[in-house]
């Protein structure tokens, strides 16, 4: 899959292309679709699909301090739009003065003068362009004298996760954020996770038998709720069963908040300066500040044990 960053990385001689625009953050179920849509259509016109995204995210941009807490970073988001067959990844540089191009300049810059689109896919509440003015009848309007089709896809899926809301960057955010990374998985088809370099933290983990890796998270990631969470480590192409720490360390009157993975039952791991992932299946139970060193270390005992049983689980149904 190609990889653009900015216009004028696009080819000189791309022909035409099927054209999927949006944030896509965290490429969920619902975006999925879309996506799927846009493969399809490609595949049926003998074209290659497209999709645009933006960095930053523009409300930063347009609401300076309002930057979003991100699902998936730009090339996790990437490797996932591979997954589904996307053919090339446009990210565009949202500037101030991208921000004001008007939907009629958008399409003949972006669309049309480089991505020669022959169709673009979108959901139906698609909005573009300066103050986000343009919408997907006006895509469609200018399509007629571009020569270019536009297709409606309904992304709305729902179940239970947020008690039946549809699913949506917004949604999942927040349940990640309330720590219900089982309903966040449900949203996305695959668990919540958040990657970063190892970096060296106080070491208190390993003098108390229970080394960890403490993960220097990207700018801006969505940080699962204070707590334990059974899950993965992923490193050097291997995914590690592991219990994760996301918190301030309050035993130990902390003030920074951290997300530390314990690779379950692994000796003499050294991960130091690594990029790392850490996927969240399931919360185990709430951050606690205990009466003795003694308790703490018999309830990290307990919650090893727990993420054993949670990892095996999910192991045996396959989900």
């Amino acid at each position: 899959m190609q990889r653009w960053r900015g216009l004028e990385d696009i080819p000189h001689d791309w022909g035409r292309s099927v054209v999927t625009i949006g944030s896509y953050d965290g490429v969920h179920r619902g975006h999925q679709l879309i996506i799927e849509h846009a493969v399809n259509r490609a595949r049926e016109l003998g074209v290659p699909a497209v999709v645009v995204t933006f960095d930053p995210h523009p409300s930063e941009v347009v609401r300076p301090g309002s930057h979003p807490p991100l699902l998936a970073p730009h090339h996790r988001r990437a490797e996932l739009m591979a997954e589904l067959g996307v053919d090339a990844v446009l990210v565009l540089p949202f500037t101030a003065e991208f921000s004001k191009l008007s939907p009629a300049e958008f399409v003949v810059k972006v669309l049309v003068d480089k991505l020669h689109a022959r169709a673009v896919v979108e959901g139906p509440n698609f909005r573009f362009g300066h103050k986000a003015a343009g919408n997907v009848e006006f895509l469609a309007e200018q399509g007629e004298v571009y020569d270019y089709e536009v297709e409606v896809v309904d992304l709305y899926v729902s179940g239970e996760a947020g008690g039946g809301e549809p699913f949506s960057s917004t949604l999942t955010r927040r349940l990640v954020a309330e720590g219900d990374v089982e309903g966040a998985r449900e949203i996305l088809g695959r668990p919540h996770r958040v990657e970063g370099v190892v970096v060296r933290g106080a070491q208190r983990g390993r003098e108390m038998g229970f080394p960890t890796a403490n993960v220097e998270t990207l700018p801006h990631t969505a940080i699962p709720a204070d707590g334990v969470y059974a899950g993965y480590l992923h490193a050097q192409g291997e995914a590690m069963p592991a219990a994760i720490s996301v918190g301030t360390n309050p035993q130990f009157d902390g003030t920074e908040r951290t997300v530390e993975a314990y690779a379950v039952d692994r000796v003499g791991l050294d991960l130091y300066g690594l990029h790392v992932a850490v996927e969240f299946l399931a919360f185990v139970r709430g951050q606690a500040k205990f009466d003795s060193l003694q308790a703490l270390l018999e309830t990290m005992a307990q919650d090893v044990e727990k993420c054993r049983e949670i990892i095996a689980a999910d192991v045996r149904t396959g989900s």
